[in-house]
């Protein structure tokens, strides 16, 4: 694509990413126009991918539209693909989980409509050090605190985040010397947002204290995959039995692991029931754990389903 401004090292960015090697030959990126998902759209151009940018319009404010538009103007001038979604206003109170939501809606929408079932993601060093923060904050135990994974499945799309290797400063600075600019979004200083609040005054706040906020988060987010790991490799090994209707395991197995490790049994039990994105929730690993502590006698009622102990068997149920 000869339109395409050259950004300097951005074939070192994707080969030292964890997804080196992984990315198939076409896929889409979600493209904001913002600095990040520039930088990424430029560099996965230039180094030979057959590429779409995805835009969602979240709508959040009135010159939305008109940005679309300029990213349209952009993209056709670059030569690439341009594809957009406009999501309705937002109705609950948690804007920005409705507004994860509605982009993943998005982007599956339009995986159907290119035939691109690969899309890759800008979230780099800093927005993951925020999210492994923002888990910490919301209770979340060492599964959570592992952060966004290179990699991912969502429903029919696979989902790849080259660049959490990356700081957010280097692909800044990759652009301004290739002379590219990039939208501000207005949104991004909204403070009544939790992740902008963290960003723009909490982690601030942590270094004027001489505390490096993302060297910190990224340092509990590695040892939260080793020590996720290590509770993966005590129970993968256990046999599950399950169909539509329950899932069970041994008591005497369920009984002999040690708390973390019986999380993430129970984790594995409910998503034979519900699929992939299921999890037992906070306020209901400490009931199981209360009623482990108390015998396991009778049952014990969750979301959608009902453990219980039965013929020498942990059991969890689905409701009618």
């Amino acid at each position: 694509m000869s339109n395409l401004p050259p950004l300097e090292g951005c074939q070192a960015w994707l080969d030292g990413s964890d997804v080196s090697g992984r990315l198939p030959a076409a896929v889409a990126v979600g493209w904001s126009g913002g600095a990040d998902s520039t930088a990424l759209l430029l560099a996965l151009a230039g180094s030979g991918y057959d590429v779409q940018a995805w835009h969602v319009d979240h709508g959040w404010h009135e010159n939305s539209a008109e940005e679309s538009l300029q990213l349209a103007r952009q993209a056709e001038a670059w030569e690439i693909s341009f594809h957009s979604v406009r999501l309705s206003e937002p109705r609950s109170v948690n804007r920005e989980a409705e507004a994860r939501e509605g982009r993943y809606r998005a982007f599956s929408k339009l995986s159907r409509e290119q035939g691109v079932s690969s899309i890759c993601l800008a979230h780099h060093r800093e927005d993951q050090a925020e999210t492994v923060f923002m888990r910490l904050l919301q209770g979340s135990g060492v599964e959570g605190c592992q952060g966004m994974s290179p990699v991912r499945q969502h429903g029919d799309l696979k989902v790849f985040r080259p660049f959490l290797h990356l700081s957010r400063s280097l692909l800044r600075a990759a652009l301004h010397r290739s002379g590219v600019t990039w939208l501000e979004d207005a949104s991004n200083s909204d403070v009544s947002l939790w992740r902008n609040r963290l960003r723009n005054q909490t982690f601030p706040a942590m270094e004027r204290a001489g505390v490096n906020p993302t060297a910190l988060f990224l340092r509990w987010q590695r040892q939260a995959v080793k020590v996720a790991s290590e509770i993966k490799s005590q129970v993968e090994h256990l046999q599950l039995d399950h169909n539509m209707e329950s899932c069970s395991v041994t008591w005497e197995a369920w009984q002999n692991l040690a708390p973390p490790m019986r999380v993430y049994l129970l984790k594995r039990m409910m998503r034979r029931l519900f699929g992939a994105t299921a999890v037992p929730g906070r306020r209901h690993i400490l009931l199981v754990e209360s009623w482990m502590q108390h015998g396991g006698s009778g049952g014990l009622d969750l979301s959608r389903s009902r453990l219980m102990r039965k013929d020498g068997r942990l059991c969890l149920v689905r409701k009618v």
